[in-house]
């Protein structure tokens, strides 16, 4: 099982920078999402960050050269946390569970993870229909081995892709923003498609 852990496409680690320029990196991500809890994402520019951060406005431009640069290392920053839930936190999401409860527990940790960051996903990834390429892939790889271990039989990459569907970023805003649809009736809607493909 580690080995095949080991062959999800992680998000990777920042490389090794020197301690202040580390401390600046951190000080400007949580300034960032200080701003975005407080003003929301629209009111958000490297300027705004910068004073937030008390450094520079050039430290905030060489380090993320964009203000989507700077969405992007944010959300991988809160990527890199939910993979390191998955690959070494506690059951049942973590790997020493049960597939079919891992996979269970996966649902409602990635619907609570994508809907905290909506915003900060389509301004991390504008252009690009809001997914984030890496996230998905070892979201969907992950579901894929989960359905291998549980012994489900079919195309598994089509029905981890089923699977990973419903927390596309668009339907997702479509029901949560649009049509009102709420996280419970989500989460037992996805409960019901996953058991009834474990069950076929």
């Amino acid at each position: 099982m580690t080995e095949k852990r080991r062959s999800l496409p992680l998000l990777g680690e920042p490389p090794v920078e020197r301690r202040d320029a580390a401390r600046n990196r951190i000080a400007i991500l949580e300034a960032t999402r200080r701003l975005i809890d407080r003003d929301g994402i629209d009111a958000v520019t490297m300027e705004a960050v910068a004073t937030e951060a008390n450094v520079g406005k050039g430290t905030v431009f060489r380090r993320f050269e964009s203000r989507q640069g700077l969405m992007a290392a944010l959300l991988d920053h809160s990527e890199m946390a939910w993979q390191g839930a998955v690959l070494f936190g506690p059951p049942p999401l973590g790997p020493d569970g049960d597939p079919l409860e891992r996979l269970l527990a996966f649902g409602p940790s990635r619907l609570e993870t994508t809907l905290s960051n909506l915003d900060l996903i389509r301004h991390a990834t504008a252009g690009r229909g809001g997914r984030s390429r890496p996230p998905y892939v070892f979201a969907v790889m992950h579901v894929r081995h989960l359905l291998q271990e549980i012994g489900v039989r079919g195309d598994l990459p089509l029905l981890a892709t089923a699977i990973m569907a419903p927390f596309e970023v668009h339907i997702l805003e479509q029901q949560t923003r649009v049509d009102g649809v709420t996280t419970a009736r989500i989460n037992a809607g996805w409960t019901d498609l996953v058991r009834r493909i474990v069950r076929d």
